[in-house]
């Protein structure tokens, strides 16, 4: 009889505790997107307006006159940035290697697993220039194996960590022809 209740005890206190972990890595989600909504919000604020004379003709994009820039970035990858938002992990968008990784929140890559060949995204950067991707791979990559997430002739991937961490989920694209 003390074993039964021992068990019951045990499985109460184990529900209790994923209970718990479900409730902190929903709160966890929320201030990420929070934290994301406060930032775009900030960048927004230092993007030019446009004028009347940008609007009427269309001009050559500087990334494809000068694909050796530096490209701006809100940060380079770290934790604590990961918790704010989906950071560059290596790479830029003007030499078709970019690199981004990003936590499995909803409001990040949390359903980048859901993806297919084919789908598109659409990324743009903090010069308001718009680049279109498709998706041409997923895969599912060992958290250590860092040749494997940069190896490849990709224009863009992307990754986040599976559920529990124990690898990570990978989506490589190309770049769609303007």
């Amino acid at each position: 009889m003390k074993r039964g209740a021992f068990w019951i005890h045990l499985g109460l206190l184990l529900i209790a505790a994923a209970l718990f972990l479900s409730a902190y890595n929903e709160m966890e989600s929320h201030e990420a997107r929070n934290s994301a909504q406060q930032v775009i919000a900030q960048m927004c604020q230092t993007l030019p307006t446009e004028t009347a004379a940008e609007t009427e003709a269309p001009t050559i994009p500087e990334y494809l006159l000068d694909a050796e820039r530096e490209m701006p970035v809100l940060s380079q990858w770290d934790y604590p940035a990961l918790k704010v938002a989906p950071c560059r992990y290596s790479g830029s968008l003007y030499q078709d290697n970019l690199i981004i990784c990003a936590h499995n929140y909803a409001s990040h890559f949390g359903k980048i697993k859901n993806l297919r060949v084919g789908d598109t995204a659409i990324f743009t950067d903090m010069d308001e220039n718009v680049v279109s991707f498709q998706l041409a791979a997923q895969e599912t990559i060992q958290p250590e194996d860092l040749e494997a997430m940069e190896a490849g002739d990709w224009d863009l991937t992307l990754f986040t960590c599976t559920v529990g961490g124990q690898s990570r989920v990978t989506v490589r694209f190309v770049r769609e022809d303007p």
